[in-house]
């Protein structure tokens, strides 16, 4: 198989290349290093020198570019976004243009490049304030904030060019995917940065929020099985574990984890765009993909702290 990873230097396509080479099939990861966030290249770097593998820094906002990128391409699998709610209510078309206007290029280079199958990622905060849980692929979508409904714009292109052009596609619905190289952003990392560094938790809201946390292995393990599933006909599939923890949980795992049980949390105002539960039903998956998660919170939390004490805190 000859697969694109849009967004291959990320914290999930870099995964996701890893396990492509590994299985032996060519990768044309794209990248545009944007400022975000820095450090990235270190993801791929023991890759450069594989035959098997090629880098292009490349934007997906670059129509041309891309579809020189797709050429042979069998499957895309398409991870580039401008990631995060709060970012997306600062600045709405940030979010608006790399994330709709870039996956409806993608959709487009796709197209013209008779790529088979488009794998885009989606999330989890296309249902908003779920009108019940756990959520279900065809419940309501009420988006709260620009994030969420770019991400539904998206989801919505990548219908249309399966019934206007036959061109296959899914989108994953992540819930809140964990795990080693997990951005700075990230709720995760940050409470276990202050950890190590002896500083109270910083909690939005009261901490009673509760989130459907996916490991990264996990959600890579779904993408990839997309390749080769049955036609999902441009539809949307949930990944994740189908259970709960709340935010307080969470932080009282790191810091056990980490060894500073002493540490009181600190709360503060809650957040604009923050749902107040995540919670899916991730049965459409289950039946497609013949996928289900493998690894629970306590094991995945483990291997992070490890992973951020070893390599990540740099």
């Amino acid at each position: 198989m000859r697969a694109v990873v849009t967004g291959a230097a990320g914290f999930i396509g870099s995964t996701l290349t890893d396990l492509l080479l590994a299985e032996g099939h060519e990768v044309v990861g794209v990248d545009n290093f944007d400022d975000y966030y820095s450090g990235k290249m270190r993801f791929l770097s023991r890759h450069l020198e594989n035959k098997d593998f090629k880098l292009l820094e490349t934007d997906i906002l670059d129509l041309d570019a891309l579809r020189q990128s797709f050429e042979d391409a069998d499957v895309v699998f398409h991870l580039a976004a401008q990631a995060g709610v709060r970012i997306s209510v600062k600045d709405p078309l940030r979010s608006h243009h790399a994330n709709t206007t870039g996956t409806l290029n993608v959709l487009l280079a796709a197209r013209d490049e008779g790529v088979r199958r488009v794998v885009s990622s989606s999330s989890s905060s296309v249902y908003g304030n779920a009108v019940r849980l756990p959520a279900r692929e065809e419940d309501p979508t009420v988006p709260i904030s620009p994030y969420a409904a770019s991400k539904l714009a998206a989801e919505q292109y990548c219908r249309l060019f399966y019934e206007l052009y036959g061109l296959q596609s899914v989108s994953l619905r992540y819930f809140t995917v964990y795990g080693p190289r997990q951005r700075p952003d990230m709720a995760i990392r940050i409470f276990t940065d202050r950890a190590l560094d002896g500083l109270r938790p910083q909690i939005f809201g009261d901490g009673e929020q509760t989130r459907d946390f996916t490991f990264v292995s996990d959600v890579v393990d779904a993408i990839r099985r997309c390749a080769d599933c049955p036609d999902p006909k441009g539809g949307a599939l949930n990944i994740c574990s189908g259970s709960t923890v709340s935010v307080n949980q969470v932080v009282s795992s790191i810091l056990k984890a980490v060894g500073r049980e002493d540490l009181e949390p600190e709360h503060l105002p809650s957040q604009p765009g923050d749902v107040d539960h995540t919670w899916g039903d991730s049965g459409k998956a289950r039946e497609l993909l013949g996928w289900q998660p493998k690894i629970m919170m306590d094991e995945g939390l483990g291997r992070f702290v490890d992973w951020y004490r070893t390599v990540g805190k740099v």
